[in-house]
């Protein structure tokens, strides 16, 4: 194998915006803020919202179901 083609590796830490700290090494390293992690986004979690799409059609179709144009 050839010697100086790896790139270093240094220890990271990432800092969500919920508090979480993850420590990893990465070839960037130094520290970063995330956003979202997997301890506090909702599809990890199980909190996330589901939509009721069948609400919204029934109100649709209430609302302009009767507005169809006959053509003859």
């Amino acid at each position: 194998m050839k010697a100086e083609i790896h790139p270093d590796y240094q220890t990271a830490t990432y800092t969500c915006s919920c508090g979480n700290v993850i420590e990893t090494r990465s070839t960037k390293g130094g520290d970063m803020a995330l956003d979202v992690c997997s301890a506090c986004h909702p599809f990890y979690t199980g909190k996330q919202k589901q939509a009721d799409s069948g609400g919204q059609i029934d109100k649709f179709k209430q609302r302009f179901g009767m507005m169809r144009s006959k053509k003859d």
